[in-house]
């Protein structure tokens, strides 16, 4: 899952942003509404969690331009004003919740992850493919029955794969879902984190590579497959 988080004082959103990080989200920062708007252009975000009261545009400017865009993000639009009436004519902008400060980190969390499961692109709430189960919620993952004991990154690297599944993710597709605009395009993260994953899933493979295309979720795949794919360059 890839979020925005829109807060102009910085301190809250560095907090916002290395905890929300620790859920496994990848997490950009803009501490204004122009910066904002400039990185919903080029990313692709599944929630913004939006301050509505931002310096160089306005959040209920950003959130009505948010709502216009065919691939939209659900926002979750912050603020201090919290009474029913700020919160209706929040709504009434666009913006898929509304939650004022202060509040609790966990109640922050859950929002977060319902508005992700509404977004007209989200896969169910329970992920399945190829024996694999994997609960985004509750961050359980069974393969066959079996708990898996991955990490945050390995975690939501076979999230972000088993919601693609059978379709093919590559590298930087990885890159931009699990990590962060800050990501070395040319490191190998994603092929270290990779195989830390395939072991961890266990035999047989699940994990396959297509080169100059990326990875996916399929069916064990048999031993020849699994000498192609080891043979391929990562």
């Amino acid at each position: 899952m890839r979020v925005l988080v829109v807060e102009d004082a910085r301190s809250l959103a560095e907090v916002l942003a290395e905890g929300l990080r620790d859920q496994g989200m990848a997490v950009d920062v803009a501490h204004d509404g122009l910066t904002a708007a400039d990185k919903i252009s080029v990313n692709t975000y599944d929630v913004v969690v939006l301050d509505r009261d931002l310096p160089r545009l306005h959040g209920d400017t950003l959130c009505q331009m948010i709502t216009e865009r065919d691939d939209r993000a659900m926002v979750l639009m912050l603020t201090a004003a919290g009474s029913p009436g700020d919160r209706v004519s929040g709504l009434t902008l666009g913006a898929d919740d509304y939650l004022g400060k202060p509040f609790h980190f966990p109640e922050l969390i859950l929002r977060i992850r319902a508005l992700a499961r509404r977004r007209p692109t989200a896969r169910a709430r329970t992920l399945r493919a190829a024996g694999i189960e994997l609960d985004p919620i509750r961050r359980t993952a069974t393969r066959d029955g079996r708990q898996l004991n991955l990490s945050v990154k390995e975690f939501a690297l076979l999230e972000a794969l088993l919601t693609a599944s059978p379709g093919f993710l590559s590298a930087e597709d990885l890159l931009e879902r699990v990590w962060d605009e800050h990501a070395d395009p040319f490191t190998n993260t994603v092929a270290v984190t990779i195989g830390r994953l395939r072991r961890k899933l266990g035999d047989p493979p699940i994990v396959t590579t297509l080169p100059g295309v990326g990875y996916r979720i399929a069916d064990p795949i048999t031993p020849d497959d699994q000498r192609a794919s080891d043979a391929a360059p990562r």
